[in-house]
């Protein structure tokens, strides 16, 4: 085993044996075959495509080489992806930090109450720009966010039409995007100019790009009064940058409005990831997809965040759930708001102004020099027409090591943005002017104001741009209190640390959150990250600049393979919902290639994942639901039923291998044979891989497409609810099926053979499912480095330390909470679900009291009533020590002892520690105690009990605020932040 491996793996070989004995096995692998069917095993790989598990200097070294290989030149290509400055404060504060980083997502929000303000203060921005009455908390990115508006406009609108008119002037990528979303719902895409004033037939919905992805900024009105007339609801994409100086779209009668905050303070990262945004007027808020902070208020009555309303909805609505969305970019969205938050309003608008002036002052002398500049109205895109020589300009730009964007063979056009502005000295001398001088062969550019200092709000003012004087924005923006704060770098730096010290993450303790795996995000894994070399290329950059990212991801691509079984994979899904919804895109391909239209219906178990379903009708299917049993099962008799009664119209199964209920089955063969007899394809849900990694594959299991949480199995971090990257793998025959995209670098797959160095023998021809060919694969380098230096040994240690302690934490529980499902020999997979329903029934203490009253014990909850009611789903993963297991162990018994306490009246079942908890510093010191327990039982319960031992130099934590009153949230909807006097 590697150094890192042991790093990695909390569980030390002594810990191992006092674990094994409590199981009574004497090694791990004799817990693992006891555990795993002997029937899905995998077969040794005599040729591995996975090398030698490397050091930590090895791998950052091979990481450097391989980051080496990408040439980051000057991108000035636009089209919704802007280089920008992240302030370095924000940058070590947060990006930087495992505080935000480690976070999950705020399903626990007394612990959360930091990232949750900031999600909040992230809505306020974002509505305040936009003009509308709500936003959510970010979206995956712009293009899938513009689909998902295309479906809430289809279910807003009262008009029975299937047509979606879409701008001309929209992003190339939103409409490839827009195009795959739209065909396996039947709705008919028509492209418009909206500058011509078109004669418009009935319609659910338009879509309107503002300013335009040619750099046009144009009054919108008549295209908005437009769609409304023939009874649509209007979905404008917009910048939030420009739109510091230009009329709000909600001030136009915009009905929904989205976009890419990734401009603000957020890296290139050859396309992600990145948070959209997304904004809707007054009356909609509640049909809306993603995630929505609200205000609430604890049981003390003061104000307190939540997520709110759709929260989870899939695995309550499943398939009539409104969006197969269950994840948000956060950390990305929490990155742009605190950029807002430093710069403030008049310094964002000072960028903006800076970056038109620019942008203005160079279409100025293009015209000078005898160019042909397109618009006249423009922000920071300027267009230029060259007849016949784009292509050539294109490349002599290049030459300059400037990228800028070839429209059509007629066409240039190049973006201002952050790093356009400001002081030049030194190496950067010259900054822009010196490339457009050389490439465009016109004069030197001039000043034409005194300065272009973005301190120097004045001296640029609105003559300096090409914005037309109609659209000038003349209400105020940004006014509450967080945005006009924190102006030196200490208020700033104590408001991050603030904000981070009321929450609750993998650097406090441990989070034993099944299905969702809060392992170990190691440093060396982070460390590529912010490097320039994945960080500064445009996600359409040409391929010969971007080999070393090509070589990268065919690495990964070939190593997901291997570990899977599977024959090719498609990085571009930016979440797991995206992933799934890419795998059933691909297997309805593959049934209309071979005219089996008819085959529509997906069958999916009652256990599995909320989105399953959701993503299914999404993909155009009819979901059947298979019953499961006692044991947590597939019922295969009913599956069988199932399968006899849909048998010429069967398009798919999807199934959880390991079960949702934490269980190897050993059906999973007979449950796939059955589904391919009868001509369907097998989806695996890849949701836990990480119980199955080195030794089991979903392709030798009968899987046909499985997507990958490599969030969850391949140590992404979840940052507060996002980043995640939702891979799909597939068997041959589907992979022509798998996302393309029509800026992609390479279309094989790999893009290089890790064997010959040819391209790869694969072709994906499937839609786009994101907006960058590759998804978010700025974080790929995170997985690289895990799979690199665990190796496939590391890889199948960190599985078996895994399963063993999930079974540790069930065998010293079992006597306590019922353990509710388990496999062969009593044994579940990599995490185990706590019945609370007969503590419930006996004592009154819910699911709720027990999850609240572990945070007095300083832990993250368990995952509540998931896939069960009233349950707890423990998954303590690979990365925590014994002590860690069992000072969570000793907790929870230590619950169940409070609880019997309150069963037998000794604490009244209104007032007793659960039913209080979570206990806030405040509550416990202030005011006359009046409890029928100690004010040392409810912050220090660990105190009372004997050989309970914390970690060395234990710090308390204290919730920020009491239990938190959901009802009253979703009743008394608030989704900004409110004034500073509520907290008083």
């Amino acid at each position: 085993m590697t150094a890192f491996t042991r790093r990695h793996v909390g569980i030390g070989a002594a810990a191992q044996k006092v674990m094994l004995d409590t199981l009574g096995y004497d090694s791990l692998d004799a817990l693992m075959d006891a555990a795993v069917p002997q029937g899905i095993r995998q077969a040794v790989i005599s040729q591995s495509t996975i090398p030698a598990a490397a050091s930590e200097r090895e791998a950052l070294a091979e990481l450097r080489a391989i980051a080496g290989e990408n040439t980051v030149r000057r991108s000035m290509m636009g089209l919704g992806y802007y280089d920008t400055i992240m302030p370095s404060v924000i940058k070590r504060n947060v990006l930087e930090n495992p505080s935000w980083y480690t976070a999950y997502t705020p399903y626990q929000p007394e612990i959360s109450q930091g990232r949750l303000e900031a999600l909040l203060t992230f809505q306020t921005m974002v509505a305040d720009l936009t003009g509308m009455g709500t936003a959510n908390a970010g979206m995956l990115d712009e293009a899938s966010a513009a689909a998902e508006a295309m479906l809430m406009a289809r279910r807003a609108s009262k008009s029975s039409s299937a047509v979606f008119y879409v701008d001309a002037d929209a992003f190339p990528q939103t409409k490839a995007v827009l195009a795959t979303r739209a065909e396996p719902l039947d709705i008919e895409l028509i492209e418009v100019d909206w500058s011509t004033a078109p004669d418009l037939a009935d319609a659910f919905g338009g879509f309107v790009q503002y300013p335009g992805a040619s750099g046009a900024v144009r009054n919108i009105e008549p295209a908005i009064a437009a769609i409304h007339a023939v009874g649509g609801i209007v979905v404008v994409a917009s910048d939030l940058l420009a739109l510091t100086l230009l009329k709000s779209p909600g001030s136009m009668g915009a009905d929904i409005v989205l976009g890419n905050s990734q401009r603000f303070g957020v890296p290139l990262g050859f396309g992600g990831p990145h948070s959209a945004f997304f904004a809707v007027r007054s009356g909609l808020e509640r049909s809306m997809p993603g995630r929505l902070i609200g205000v609430s208020r604890d049981a003390d009555g003061n104000p307190a965040y939540r997520l709110t309303l759709q929260a989870r909805e899939q695995h309550i609505r499943r398939e009539k759930a409104t969006s197969n969305i269950c994840t948000a970019q956060v950390l990305l969205a929490v990155l742009a708001t605190m950029y807002a938050v430093y710069h403030g309003p008049e310094g964002l608008r000072a960028i903006a102004l800076a970056v038109a002036e620019r942008a203005a002052r160079f279409a100025d002398a293009a015209r000078a020099a005898g160019l042909d500049v397109v618009h006249s109205d423009f922000f920071d895109t300027v267009q230029i027409r060259v007849p016949g020589a784009a292509a050539a300009l294109g490349a002599a730009a290049r030459e300059k090591n400037l990228l800028v964007y070839v429209a059509d063979a007629d066409t240039v056009q190049l973006s201002f943005d952050e790093l356009s502005i400001g002081e030049h000295t030194g190496l950067l001398a010259g900054g822009d002017d010196v490339l457009l001088e050389g490439v465009f062969g016109i004069r030197k550019i001039q000043e034409s104001g005194s300065s272009t200092s973005v301190d120097d709000v004045d001296a640029l003012a609105y003559d300096h741009t090409a914005l037309p004087g109609d659209l000038e924005r003349t209400d105020e923006i940004l006014t509450h209190v967080n945005f006009n704060s924190y102006r030196s770098e200490t208020s700033m730096m104590r408001y991050l640390k603030r904000l981070a010290d009321k929450d609750f993450a993998l650097d406090r303790g441990m989070i034993p959150l099944g299905s969702c795996t809060m392992k170990l995000n190691s440093a060396t894994e982070m460390e590529a990250v912010s490097w320039r070399e994945f960080g500064g290329l445009h996600p359409f950059a040409p391929a010969e600049d971007v080999s070393g990212y090509l070589l990268l991801t065919s690495q990964l691509e070939e190593w997901l393979t291997e570990l899977t079984g599977y024959d090719s994979v498609s990085l571009q899904p930016n979440a797991g919902s995206q992933g799934e919804l890419a795998g059933l895109l691909a297997i309805r391909g593959y049934h209309l290639s071979r005219g089996d239209n008819h085959r529509t219906v997906c069958l999916i178990p009652s256990s599995a994942h909320g989105t399953n379903a959701a993503s299914a009708v999404l993909a155009g299917m009819k979901v059947v639901v298979v019953a499961c049993n006692d044991n947590g099962d597939v019922d295969i008799d009913d599956l069988r039923a199932k399968i006899a009664e849909h048998r010429d119209e069967l398009a798919a199964l999807m199934v959880t291998y390991p079960s949702t209920h934490g269980v190897y089955e050993h059906g999973i063969r007979e449950i796939t044979d059955a589904v391919h007899e009868a001509g369907g394809q097998v989806y695996i849900d890849g949701a836990n891989l990480n119980a199955l990694l080195g030794f089991a594959r979903y392709g030798d299991i009968g899987g046909d497409v499985s997507h990958l949480n490599l969030h969850k199995t391949f140590a992404i971090p979840h940052g507060g609810g996002g980043p995640g990257v939702g891979p799909v793998a597939s068997k041959a025959h589907l992979a022509p099926f798998l996302p393309g995209h029509p800026f992609a670098q390479s279309t094989a797959h790999p893009a290089f053979d890790g064997r010959t160095g040819a391209a790869g023998a694969f072709v994906h021809g499937g839609g786009a499912v994101s907006g960058a060919p590759y998804g978010s694969p700025s974080i790929l380098p995170i997985s690289w480095a895990y799979v690199r230096m665990m190796g496939s040994e590391g890889l199948r240690f960190a599985t078996a330390a895994a399963v063993l302690a999930a079974n540790y934490v069930a065998a010293r529980l079992r006597d306590h909470y019922p353990v509710l499902y388990s496999g062969d020999n009593g044994l579940v997979a990599h995490e185990c679900i706590l019945d609370l329903r007969p503590l419930t029934a006996e004592t009154g203490v819910t699911v709720d009291d027990v999850a609240k009253r572990l945070v007095d014990y300083g832990f993250h909850a368990p995952t509540m009533s998931f896939p069960v009611a009233g349950t707890l789903m423990v998954e303590p993963t690979e990365s925590e020590d014994i002590a860690e297991l069992d000072r969570f162990i000793d907790a929870m018994i230590a619950i169940k002892h409070e609880a019997d306490a309150v069963g037998r009246g000794e604490w009244p079942a209104d007032d007793n520690p659960l039913h209080n908890a979570p206990h806030t510093a405040d509550s416990v010191i202030s005011g006359e105690w009046t409890h029928p327990y100690s004010r040392e039982v409810a912050a220090f319960p660990w105190r009372q009990l004997d050989g309970f031992t914390l970690p060395a130099g234990h710090v308390k934590y204290w919730p920020a605020v009491r239990r938190v009153d959901g009802a009253f949230g979703d009743r008394n909807l608030v989704c900004a932040c409110p004034d500073p006097s509520a907290f008083e």
